[in-house]
């Protein structure tokens, strides 16, 4: 953001809109900022602006700086402040202490910005009194001072803010009619997030990045919405691919055999590779369920290949190979580290008349969103179903292979695209949700 920021600056004095003024911070970047804005929330009656990180960070004062003057820009009546602050909890006096979130407040103000509402976040439920003190010490209406403990789940947190009655004080500040929302279907979903089941099955993600589960957020929480739907519990091993790229094909059969199912997720570079192209070949050999997303249906196919016989298929992404298998897409070669070849964003998709795919979509003509850059080689497309795969999604020209299944396969889907990436806690995605139930079925 702030390089796109900048640049549009820059670009614009280039241009000579700025007849010659100097270019500095303050107006110019600020009003950068604010357009930024101000575009992005086109045709929508509410926007929501979030700046991260902590008050006083460098990266953030001019983002907090062109916040407080778009104030001016929208009018105060039509612009509200949110301050998210942290209560730490002392066990050994049993106590929660609100000194911090006074700091942040304080500083805040420095900056020219008075909240409208205060969310206090807390690993545990905060002492009596808390609201009425941060009220008096932050100068925030008590009823427009929001105590967030810990939930359970992450989607408990909307249910909680609507029982506060907080919904009433923005309309009230902004103001915009009262509406009570109607929450009977996400508190379902909810119920169902929390409670046990008696069915449970088990996944492995075979994945490189293993340091933070944040980096396949999105592919989890798919997993945990189509298991709610369906009501069983999914329980989630990560598996690490660079380990399993070192091992036998004994060894990967040993180590994969207590999983119900496999999920190859996306990556970047030829790290862990190797095990995810075993990963897809122990599910094509063994038919365990398997679902590959983005690098997980390029590392299929290149499994498939190599099981039939090409045994140095491989993408040109991590080596240079006889068999090219994956590749980039016409036009591209030499400009494979720039950021302008990938292919972002929705793209349409034709799936195969009575395909799984078409089935679990229940239409063949569907959209989805991409993150790549490699495509599958066209030059093989018709080795595939001796191979044992079928490309069963393609462009609608029929240029691009956007998924493939396994033939003769209980169920083995990869697609170019990030399902994950349009799956909803209270909607689960068509994909997972035919996962989640193929899982169950190899359970029994």
């Amino acid at each position: 953001m702030s390089g796109r920021v900048l640049r549009k600056v820059i670009d614009d004095e280039r241009a000579g809109r700025y007849e010659g003024h100097s270019v500095q911070v303050v107006p110019h970047v600020m009003l950068a900022i604010q357009d930024f804005i101000e575009q992005a929330g086109e045709g929508f009656d509410i926007h929501i602006i979030e700046i991260g990180g902590t008050v006083g960070d460098v990266e953030s004062l001019s983002f907090i700086e062109a916040v407080r003057e778009f104030s001016l820009r929208v009018g105060r009546e039509n612009c509200l402040y949110v301050h998210v602050v942290y209560l730490p909890y002392l066990g050994a006096s049993k106590e929660t202490k609100t000194k911090p979130a006074q700091n942040a407040v304080r500083e805040l103000r420095g900056f020219g910005i008075v909240p409208d509402i205060l969310v206090a976040r807390s690993e545990t439920t905060a002492n009596p009194g808390v609201k009425h003190k941060l009220s008096m010490f932050c100068g925030v209406d008590d009823d427009a001072i929001v105590l967030l403990p810990n939930a359970p789940t992450i989607y408990q947190v909307p249910v909680t803010l609507e029982d506060t009655g907080i919904a009433k004080v923005i309309s009230r500040k902004l103001g915009l009619p009262q509406h009570k929302a109607n929450m009977a279907e996400w508190r379902a979903m909810v119920a169902e997030a929390l409670a046990p089941h008696k069915n449970q099955v088990n996944v492995a993600v075979v994945a490189k990045y293993l340091d933070n589960q944040d980096t396949y957020m999105s592919v989890f929480e798919a997993l945990r919405a189509a298991s709610w739907a369906h009501k069983v519990d999914t329980h989630i091993d990560w598996v690490d691919a660079e380990e399993l790229g070192t091992l036998t094909s004994g060894q990967v059969t040993k180590r994969l055999s207590a999983y119900d199912g496999i999920v190859v997720p996306g990556g970047f570079g030829n790290r862990g590779v190797e095990g995810k192209i075993k990963a897809a070949a122990y599910a094509l050999d063994h038919k365990v369920p398997y679902l590959g997303l983005c690098l997980g249906m390029q590392v299929a196919v290149i499994a498939a290949a190599r099981r039939a016989g090409l045994k140095e298929a491989n993408s040109t992404e991590f080596v240079r190979t006889k068999y090219p298998v994956i590749t980039t897409m016409d036009g591209q070669d030499g400009k494979e580290h720039t950021g302008g070849t990938m292919r972002l964003g929705n793209y349409a998709c034709t799936l195969k008349p009575g395909s799984l795919s078409a089935k679990l979509y229940g239409s063949m003509q569907i959209v989805e969103r991409h993150r790549h850059r490699y495509e599958c080689n066209n030059a093989y497309r018709d080795q595939y179903e001796s191979w044992g795969i079928i490309p069963v999604g393609t462009s609608p020209d029929g240029l691009l292979v956007e998924m493939v299944e396994a033939i003769d396969h209980p169920f083995f889907i990869a697609s170019q695209f990030h399902p994950e990436f349009k799956s909803r806690p209270n909607r689960a995605h068509p994909m997972f949700s035919g996962f989640v139930v193929a899982l169950q079925k190899a359970r029994k």
